[in-house]
């Protein structure tokens, strides 16, 4: 099943084809993502499908919702400074690893089919749900000792997830915390705050490679990321308010959300059946 859409418009539709209803909609869809995805990421799994929704073309979209994404980290990860809740003897590997892998990943052309895409996210999300309900105290108090074993898995799960956040970025924070919690013993908070970091450097190597291929929407881009700024600053300062129990609840009720949204409203099971040739 998935979501009607509308005509796509001749050419490749920007920021300046949109009605000023169409724009005050999609400013309300960022700027409340931007609040929630402080904590539990995956905004662009719902800001792409709803630029998609208006008719912007789906490179263009991607890459001007990356930018957006880039100015969301650096609001998102300020309230946090300060604060002592980054992972301050690991965040040089992640950023290393994260600038090298983003960069592959935005020139990747992936392999995967778009619609088959939909079904590994929600099956991702769907996972990363199962481990926060089996695994209760993980991200509420934080690991004494990690093994070399999780490190080093927890190094290549940093590096591999930043190739997929380097071209499309849905879920990949939502991933990424999920890993800093399992394989390194992060609290939820910790988390949060290192992944705001990380992310900074993976959407702006992407965002670099996009705009050098002329991909970026640029007024609506910059339209996009001031209002994403302003809502991860608020949403970061709401997030240091919570303790890691309540994050961990926020984190989970809107991952299973998602998870379903990818499900029942992206996913067109008729031409994945095909794929798989059960059709």
């Amino acid at each position: 099943m998935s979501l009607p859409r509308r005509p796509r418009r001749c050419g490749r539709a920007r920021g300046e084809n949109l009605s000023p209803l169409e724009l005050g909609l999609l400013f309300a869809v960022f700027f409340v993502t931007s609040v929630i995805g402080v904590v539990t990421g995956a905004n662009s799994l719902i800001t792409i499908p709803v630029m998609f929704q208006f008719g912007i073309d789906p490179r263009v979209a991607t890459a001007t919702n990356m930018l957006a994404l880039t100015f969301m980290s650096v609001g998102g990860a300020l309230p946090f400074v300060g604060k002592g809740v980054f992972d301050t003897k690991r965040l040089p590997w992640f950023v290393g690893l994260t600038l090298l892998s983003s960069a592959v990943g935005a020139w990747l052309v992936t392999l995967v089919p778009a619609e088959a895409m939909s079904f590994l996210i929600a099956f991702f999300m769907l996972g990363v749900a199962i481990f926060v309900m089996l695994n209760r105290r993980a991200g509420v108090t934080p690991k004494e000792h990690v093994s070399r074993r999780a490190a080093g898995t927890g190094y290549l799960a940093t590096f591999l997830l930043g190739v997929y956040g380097g071209f499309f970025s849905g879920g990949y924070v939502t991933m990424l915390t999920t890993g800093f919690v399992a394989l390194f013993g992060m609290t939820f908070m910790q988390a949060v705050a290192t992944t705001k970091i990380v992310n900074i450097f993976s959407s702006l190597v992407a965002t670099a490679v996009y705009a050098w291929a002329g991909l970026i929407d640029w007024p609506l881009g910059l339209a996009l990321s001031a209002i994403m700024f302003v809502g991860a600053t608020l949403g970061g300062r709401l997030a240091l308010r919570l303790n890691n129990e309540v994050v961990r609840q926020v984190f989970l009720v809107v991952v299973v959300a998602l998870a379903a949204k990818t499900l029942v409203f992206d996913l067109e099971w008729a031409v994945l059946a095909r794929l798989l040739g059960l059709a």
